[in-house]
């Protein structure tokens, strides 16, 4: 049986089990490979996607709870220009090793949002279960900062 997704603003039909996570359901059906693996229990947040513009942890979504439309790394630029708050990521030079960046940026495009101008307070809060073996976390939070400002000003 083929299950009806959009992911990125295009429809797909996925045959696939309706029990499988959407994180392979990314990565393995569609080859969009920007979505990490990273624990499989929604406890570091490697696999962030948004879903109908929620960020949700899709190692632990299943094909068939999928409530609306996906968007994943690859799908909140564009190919031709980065998202706002991909420009601030570059411009703080977040990434080291880099396996965490697409859940972190997700993560954060879901709290500025909600709240266009963040406190540090809130982007701790937000930002809390997306953990990045590096550390660098105020350079994340110096980029969630640059965004805001960015599309303030906008």
């Amino acid at each position: 049986m083929t299950t009806p997704i959009t992911v990125n603003g295009k429809t797909h039909s996925i045959d696939l089990p309706e029990d499988v996570p959407l994180l392979w359901v990314l990565r393995d059906g569609l080859g969009l490979t920007g979505t990490k693996f990273g624990c499989g229990v929604a406890a570091c947040g490697a696999c962030t996607v948004h879903i109908d513009g929620q960020a949700v942890r899709s190692c632990q979504v299943a094909l068939g709870d999928v409530w609306g439309a996906v968007t994943t790394i690859e799908g909140l630029g564009s190919p031709d220009a980065l998202s706002v708050l991909q420009q601030a990521w570059v411009a703080e030079q977040v990434a080291q090793c880099g396996y965490c960046q697409s859940g972190q940026i997700l993560q954060a495009a879901s709290l500025l949002a909600d709240t266009p101008d963040p406190s540090d307070d809130e982007i701790d809060a937000a930002m809390q279960g997306n953990l990045c073996r590096c550390g660098t976390y105020p350079r994340i939070r110096a980029a969630i900062h640059r965004a805001a400002s960015m599309m303030k000003d906008a």
